[in-house]
């Protein structure tokens, strides 16, 4: 006999992210029987499926959630999908755990790094655990360039890093232009290429920042295997004339001691890969996020200093 599906219930379900989650639960075979967000555009959801109750106030989804939660076990939500704004990806979390649901959470994972430890106290009480998207660890051609800077062994690496992403005005007085909100470009852009180089080149050792505006950032890491010059945006201008030409909107590169690798597409069904394999008890937990969180933390804190030898080219 073939096995029920796993039931899902998701937060933020208008954002930006959500319709990525969405294709995920439908294409591992999961149904979603609940969603919420306080914004009631979310047509979204009848691309996937006409029935799922829907909630625009965050507590009458949290006692649906429990209502199903004391009825019949086909019902029960096993799974919680956190889209929301990152200011709440704390307390969707534990909504989640406490309604004795494991979680699929949205980058970042939280936006202050003390925050894990609590996450990682009320996992051990509940039993359930708090997974994220780190879906970078997923691109094939990055996964290619690990195994190759693996093969070739120790040694460090010059390396520059460029991630612009243009966004529009919108972005500015959404929740995304509000630091206490999203956590500033650091953390709202700049978290998964964080973690992408700390996974390539081990853990951070000093990191000064030499440019620091609410649409662009820049500065250096030091890693253990690499030093790395790097510079994200969300300014149309800081898009590569080729890039602009082409009519794309994003791009993504990794130059290593002078070859560069562009990761600007491949992104179709990473959502998709994360799910199967998190689903399968494999995910990226809390401690896999912790290096990247705590290092846009203290990005984020620094204060500017541009003396040093190395600058991203985009600043000189």
């Amino acid at each position: 006999m073939a096995s029920s599906p796993i039931n899902f219930a998701i937060t933020g379900v208008g954002g930006v992210v959500a319709p990525r989650h969405l294709r995920a639960i439908r294409d591992t075979g999961s149904r979603l029987v609940a969603a919420t967000d306080p914004n009631d555009s979310v047509g979204v959801l009848d691309e996937f499926d006409l029935d799922v109750p829907f909630f625009t106030e965050a507590e009458r989804f949290d006692r649906y959630l429990e209502k199903l939660r004391h009825g019949p076990e086909e019902r029960r939500v096993r799974w919680l999908t956190v889209c929301a704004p990152n200011h709440l990806h704390d307390a969707h979390c534990r909504l989640g755990l406490r309604l004795k649901a494991d979680v699929i959470c949205e980058k970042p994972l939280v936006i202050n790094p003390w925050n894990l430890d609590a996450l990682k106290e009320l996992e051990h009480e509940t039993g359930h655990r708090v997974w994220t998207v780190l879906q970078l660890r997923m691109h094939e051609r990055l996964v290619a360039l690990r195994e190759q800077l693996r093969r070739e062994g120790p040694g460090r690496h010059n390396v520059v890093l460029t991630y612009v992403t243009p966004r529009g005005r919108w972005y500015d007085v959404s929740w995304k232009g509000n630091i206490e909100k999203s956590g500033g470009i650091a953390t709202n852009i700049g978290v998964h290429m964080f973690d992408l180089l700390v996974w390539l080149f081990g853990r951070p050792v000093a990191h000064p920042v030499h440019l620091a505006e609410p649409r662009r950032m820049a500065g250096v890491l030091e890693l253990e295997r690499a030093r790395v010059a790097w510079f994200l945006s969300v300014e149309e201008k800081d898009l590569p004339a080729p890039i602009r030409a082409s009519g794309r909107r994003t791009f993504r590169s990794i130059a290593i001691d002078g070859t560069e690798f562009e990761f600007s597409t491949g992104f179709e069904h990473l959502h998709t890969r994360v799910y199967e394999r998190t689903l399968a008890g494999d995910g990226f937990s809390i401690d896999d996020a912790r290096a990247s969180i705590e290092l846009a933390h203290r990005i984020r804190q620094a204060a500017v200093d541009r003396r040093g030898d190395l600058v991203h080219p985009l600043l000189r």
